[in-house]
């Protein structure tokens, strides 16, 4: 895992005296074991290292560790005391499990905020997090008092009149908290009743008070992507954790229910009264910066405070439906094309894997014989019949009247796929035969391949594309373009990897590229121009249930320009921060939730490398190319449990491919490095232009795996290159100007920035001409660094 790509930022405070970037005044963790360190930090907001951070701190770090191998440990014997230990600095371990947390880190002193604000909420800090200041005082605008963890309640020394009671986060053993408890039991028996809610220590506290016990886990549940169902609506939620205790549901008296539970291992995630305002959840609703999936439950808590009858929460009738399904019909994606190849042979590949599993007929049209789709000797995994014609719609059309399929499956094979499907629901042929499509309605997808319509729909929502509109001739095109401004970007709507599009300095070169455009499609969209920010992307997917989750999200190296298809990708993201990956996240479920897609969609992002700012570039309700990586990438089967969905299924019952016992429901989390190097075959045409843009021209690619983006990296380039041994070694033939080969970018670009680096040239002055992050010119640098001192050792 690297840690410290993007630095941290500065102590900037907010009009409450709160810390704008931080959750709390200090760090509190003791040591910090690290795999691979950044040394060279990039990001807008960034000030200083973590390495000065740390200094500052006086906290003592490793890196260079095999954290892996340590995982491997805890695993077999559970949470350990550990130490960090120089040579002539003996540090003796010091048990904290024997030590009262709470009362080490609990505030001294009353402190109050939004004073004038109604209700009234008073807060138990027992190391609270500042979001949940931010979150009471900025988005449930309550006056909030903030006493420490053994004020007493019944007593209330200094007189504060509340409407409601908070219990907070905190580290250690909750039954230390003696003093918290008392004072929650004298609550609960109060009448009327005050609502009470609790976060994590919280929940173990309200616990203890009512009656139940707590336990030690063996390792406790850690990290940001723990699914918790919903007792109330088995919807999943995606959460962050960090505990170590946790409640016995066993031991919960008569009156009180759990109201969460962990979807992995099945233990508690929080507890409600069944007839009083009281519950609390084990995980963090407020997560800074996410994920924020349950946040809703501050303002859960704050109706209640202001009396508003809880809302009735029911079951979707459709969890209950029963389809019959014997026979699919599974479209396929043609014959090879740039853009278009091996990435949808696999995901048709896994979708048949998915229907024969469950026992239904696969009928498969696909001309292309030279695929896994369509063999005959994979067992489970062939399809019953294969049409080798055209994926043309009045072939479909006759297929189904033949077979007469239970369902249509069309967002497996990419763009012409994707596009047949729409002109056979748009002519009618769909709604003629009683098989219906399965997974996102046609009329979403339809509304994500047409910009104009997508554009309508995400200013709907509070999300916007990049500046665009779209037009059906040169003179709207060119009309577009002046109310943007030159250079403009023009795409071709409903095209493949790009076709047609171009970007224009000037109208001459519009009306140009405006003719390629309107050679592919009738409709073509005049795009604000963008080079230069970032590129990311995410793969997000959703069930009937309306469960959400963000299985991958990748960077370009190249900034927006190039197209996605013709640019290094990296997953995870390497440069973002937690803020903007979060943010960018939420977004992402915001979008495929507004269109109701069932099953995986592709959403692409360019963010502002100067801010947090951003706006969504597309969004494919389908499976894309970039799924097929990201697939392969983090080992989740995104073709797969896409067609799972589409027959109804949940990702809460779908299991982990991987161990087989865990849910789909979940995010995952890589400590290693992915990298994709696109490969072109541009050398074998002559008087070609090598230059890359908005049009999609490599011819495949290669994905290598790394526990640092420096070893991906050089995987991928020994590969790419025929095998070369060398990789990355700075001996590209510099026959031109080296500022212009940084510049524009080609498909011999990264070979040049790396001549560049050992020819002298700094990272910032390459950072300078190609708008390529620094993160990843530091990294090549280290490379380069690398070279020299081996080759100076001999």
């Amino acid at each position: 895992m690297q840690v410290g790509n993007y630095g941290v930022p500065g102590d900037e405070r907010d009009e409450n005296d709160l810390p704008r970037f931080f959750e709390s005044e200090k760090i509190h963790v003791a040591g910090l074991i690290i795999a691979d360190y950044s040394h060279e930090y990039s990001h807008w907001n960034a000030v200083k290292s973590l390495s000065q951070w740390l200094t500052e701190s006086g906290v003592p770090a490793l890196y260079g560790i095999d954290t892996r191998m340590l995982t491997k440990k805890i695993r077999e014997t559970g949470t350990v005391l550990g130490k960090i230990e120089f040579e002539s600095q003996p540090v003796e371990i010091s048990d904290p499990n024997l030590r009262n947390l709470v009362a080490e880190v609990s505030t001294k002193e009353i402190r109050s905020y939004g004073l004038g604000n109604n209700p009234h909420i008073i807060a138990y800090d027992c190391g609270m997090k500042y979001n949940i200041i931010r979150y009471f005082l900025y988005e449930q605008k309550v006056r909030l008092t903030v006493v420490p963890f053994d004020y007493d309640l019944a007593a209330n020394p200094s007189g504060i009149a509340y409407d409601g009671i908070f219990l907070s986060n905190g580290p250690g053993d909750p039954a230390m908290c003696t003093s918290t408890i008392e004072s929650i039991r004298w609550a609960l028996a109060q009448e009327p009743p005050k609502p009470i809610f609790g976060i994590c220590l919280g929940n173990q506290l309200l616990s203890l008070a009512c009656g139940a016990s707590t336990y030690k886990m063996k390792y406790g549940n850690r990290g940001m992507n723990q699914p918790c169902i919903d007792m109330r609506t088995t919807k999943c939620y995606i959460t962050p954790q960090n505990h170590g205790f946790a409640v016995d549901s066993d031991s919960l008296p008569s009156d009180w229910k759990t109201l969460f539970i962990n979807a992995n291992d099945l233990s508690n995630e929080g507890i409600i009264h069944t007839s009083k305002p009281f519950f609390s959840v084990q995980f963090h609703p407020e997560a800074c910066g996410g994920p924020k999936d349950t946040s809703f439950l501050f303002g859960n808590f704050i109706d209640l405070v202001n009396g508003k009858p809880p809302e009735k929460v029911l079951l979707d009738p459709k969890m209950y439906e029963v389809r019959n399904i014997r026979k699919v019909l599974l479209i396929g994606s043609g014959g090879l094309s740039i853009g278009q190849a091996g990435e949808f042979d696999y995901s048709g590949s896994q979708a048949i894997k998915a229907l024969k599993e469950e026992g239904i007929e696969v009928v498969l049209i696909n001309p292309n014989i030279a695929t896994v789709q369509t063999s005959k000797n994979l067992g489970r995994a062939s399809p019953d019949k294969v049409y080798f014609l055209p994926i043309r719609a009045h072939v479909i059309e006759e297929i189904i009247a033949k077979e007469r399929p239970d369902g249509v499956i069309v967002s497996m094979g990419g763009q012409t796929a994707l596009n047949v499907g729409i002109e056979l629901w748009n002519t009618g042929v769909f709604q003629k035969y009683p098989g219906p499509v399965w997974g996102t309605p046609i009329d979403t997808t339809d509304a994500t391949e047409d910009r104009e319509i997508g554009r309508r729909h995400l200013k709907k929502i509070g999300e916007t594309l990049a500046v665009s509109f779209s037009a059906t001739n040169v003179d709207e095109a060119v009309a577009a373009a002046y109310k943007i401004g030159f250079p403009v970007l023009v795409r071709a709507a409903f095209a493949l990897g790009g076709l047609g599009s171009g970007f224009a300095e000037n109208e001459a070169q519009l009306r140009e590229q405006c003719s390629k455009a309107f050679a592919v499609s009738d409709q073509i969209l005049i795009d604000q121009d963008l080079r230069g920010w970032k590129e990311v992307e995410y793969e997000v997917v959703r069930d009937n249930r309306d469960n959400c989750i963000t299985v991958c999200n990748m960077e370009n190296f190249d900034p927006v320009g190039v197209h996605t298809g013709d640019s290094i990708v990296v997953a995870p993201s390497q440069t973002l921060s937690n803020s903007e990956y979060f943010r960018l996240r939420a977004c992402s479920i915001k979008v495929i939730r507004s269109l109701g897609i069932i099953g995986e969609c592709n959403i692409q992002y360019a963010l502002n490398p100067h801010s947090e700012e951003y706006c969504i570039i597309e969004v494919n309700a389908r499976l894309s190319r970039s799924s097929a990586l990201a697939s392969k990438a983090t080992g989740y089967p995104l073709a797969y449990v896409a067609t799972k969905l589409s027959l109804g299924k949940d990702l809460v019952g779908i299991r982990n491919s991987i161990n087989k016992t865990t849910t789909a429901c979940f995010e995952p989390s890589l400590d290693y490095c992915v990298v994709k190097v696109p490969r072109w075959d541009l050398a074998k045409f002559n008087r070609v232009s090598t230059k890359l843009g908005s049009s999609m021209i490599s011819v495949g690619e290669v994905m290598s795996i790394g526990r640092t983006f420096e070893e991906a990296i050089q995987k991928a380039v020994r590969m790419v290159s025929g095998g070369v041994l060398e990789g990355l070694d700075g001996s590209f033939p510099a026959d031109g100007n080296i500022e212009e080969l940084l510049r524009v970018p080609t498909d011999r670009r990264l070979w040049a920035v790396q001549y560049a680096l050992e020819t002298g040239h700094s990272v910032d002055e390459i950072h300078r001409l190609s708008k390529i992050d620094r993160w990843f010119l530091s990294k090549l640098k280290r490379i380069s660094v690398m070279k020299a001192e081996t080759m100076r050792c001999g």
